[in-house]
Parts: structure tokens; C-alpha cells; sequence
């Protein structure tokens, strides 16, 4: 029997540095409704993008941060799958900690270039996004919880990693799997049979197929994050996809919404 899958769509701005990842939501949240015969909700409104510190953005994130852990948990109460469409990867600061208490055995999958695991003292760049999965796993306070085991996170894609973040994931026991180890067979023996949550930034992948703010080189094609997916299908207790840049110039946006429907497709049975 098919899942059933609850959609929410954030477009509450959390640390957007550039305004098409809230446009690129909305697209690929609406897209996955009609074609899971579902009607997403819709959490928080479009705000102009800022570059600011995460000092910053944090509290002028709280109302939709608080909003998306709000819908999650309502998913959640329901009995459906979430399928989270989000913006940036910040707004994981409101789910991944619900994802922890309700799913403590759960293995994260966090498909990203980046880490996202650098804290108030070791970011470089400010960003709110690179430092989500360490608030999560308690490593500094976000005041929006914590909880998650990064023993149980796999980062699946890292090639972007600050030396001080490295040294962060290595000490907590997180897992890293660079593009070239990111093989399905080698992400299922670590999953080991346990419960999935799976986090998508799109910057996961060789620049050209889904556009994203952060692109990094060297990166994974569409077809090998379906192949994990198809992997896992049966383990997967929730879905969260996150930067897709609308807007660029030369990838059709509609090109990447199919390419978005068609990989996860491979989650469906």
C-alpha cells in the first residue's frame, strides 16, 4: 500500500540570502500535490531575501520556524508521511528536533554538498543554514530543541566542509560520505534496517540538473539520489527537500520541477 503523504510548503523567509529558493517551494511543493492527489499546506508569507548574520536571522525566522514544527507535528498526528518542500535548509531547525522525539531510532539522511554543521564559533560565513544539523544535534542552542543523535546522521554528498566543521562531525561520530562513496549499498549498510528521515539541498547535485544558491562541483546526478531513495523506500518515515533556486537562467524551472517529481518518484510503491 502507497504512503500517504502530507505536504507543507514553507514560504516564511529562514535566512534566505536570495529570493528564488522561496519561489522554488512553492513551484516544487505545488507540483508534488497534484501529483500525490494532495493539497500542501502552506506555512508563513514571502519576505524580500536579506544577507545577514544568523544572530539576525534566527528571531526573525521564530514565527515560521515555530509554524513548520506546528504543521509537522500535525502531519505526524494524522498518520501521513511528511514531505516537507522548504526553502533553505535553516527551516530544518523547526522539524528536526519533533523528527527526534517522535522517531529516536530514526537514521537522518542529510543529502547535501554541505555539513551544515558548524556552530555561533566556528561559522565563517554567518549563515544560518550551514549550522542547522549542529543546533539539532545540540551542539549550540537555536531555541527551537535539539535531541537528534549525530551518531545517527549520515551526510551523504559532503565535499564543501569546513576544517572546523570536520573536526565537529568526527568528534560527535557523525558519518560523512563524500559523491564517490554515496553508493546505495554503502548508504543502506549504514542504515542498517532502521527508520530514515531523508533531507534534500539540492546542492547535492553536479551543478546543472536543480539549481541551487550554493553550488559546489563534483557533485551527485539525479538518478543516484533515486537510487538511494528506491533503497530505503520501504525505511522512509519522512521527506524534507530544500533549495531549489527558481529563476535561473539556464535551467527551465519546469525542467527542474520534473527532475524534482521524477526522483522522488523512486520513493513511491
Amino acid at each position: 500500500m502507497a504512503q500517504q503523504y502530507g505536504i507543507v510548503i514553507s514560504q516564511g523567509r529562514v535566512a534566505d540570502r536570495t529570493d528564488g529558493a522561496l519561489r522554488g517551494a512553492h513551484a516544487a511543493g505545488t507540483s508534488l500535490g497534484e501529483y500525490l492527489g494532495r493539497t500542501p499546506v502552506v506555512v508563513g508569507a514571502p519576505s524580500p531575501s536579506v544577507v545577514d548574520d544568523w544572530s539576525e536571522a534566527l528571531p526573525a525566522a521564530r514565527e515560521t520556524l515555530e509554524a513548520l514544527r506546528s504543521a509537522l507535528r500535525d502531519v505526524l498526528d494524522a498518520g501521513d508521511t511528511p514531505l516537507l518542500v522548504t526553502n533553505t535548509c535553516a527551516a530544518s531547525l523547526g522539524t528536526l528536533p519533533t523528527v527526534a522525539k517522535r522517531h529516536p531510532e530514526a537514521v537522518v539522511l542529510w543529502i547535501d554538498a554541505h555539513g551544515d554543521f558548524n556552530t555561533p564559533e566556528t561559522t565563517e560565513s554567518g549563515y544560518l543554514g550551514g549550522m542547522v544539523l549542529a543546533a539539532a544535534c545540540g551542539l549550540w542552542e537555536s531555541g527551537h530543541g535539539s535531541g537528534l543523535n549525530p551518531e545517527q546522521v549520515i551526510v551523504v554528498g559532503g565535499r564543501d566542509i569546513d576544517p572546523a566543521e570536520a573536526e565537529l562531525l568526527s568528534r560527535a561520530g557523525a558519518h560523512v560520505l563524500a559523491p564517490a562513496e554515496s553508493t546505495p549499498e554503502r548508504v543502506a549498510e549504514l542504515v542498517a534496517g532502521r527508520e530514515v528521515w531523508i533531507h534534500v539541498d539540492w546542492d547535492v547535485l553536479e551543478p546543472g540538473y536543480i539549481p541551487a544558491a550554493y553550488r559546489v562541483a563534483g557533485g551527485l546526478r539525479p538518478h543516484q539520489i533515486s537510487d538511494i531513495f528506491a533503497a530505503l523506500r520501504d525505511q522512509v518515515r519522512g521527506v524534507e527537500l530544500a533549495e531549489f533556486e527558481y529563476g535561473d537562467t539556464e535551467v527551465p524551472a519546469n525542467v527542474s520541477v520534473e527532475l524534482i517529481l521524477e526522483t522522488f518518484q523512486a520513493l513511491r510503491r
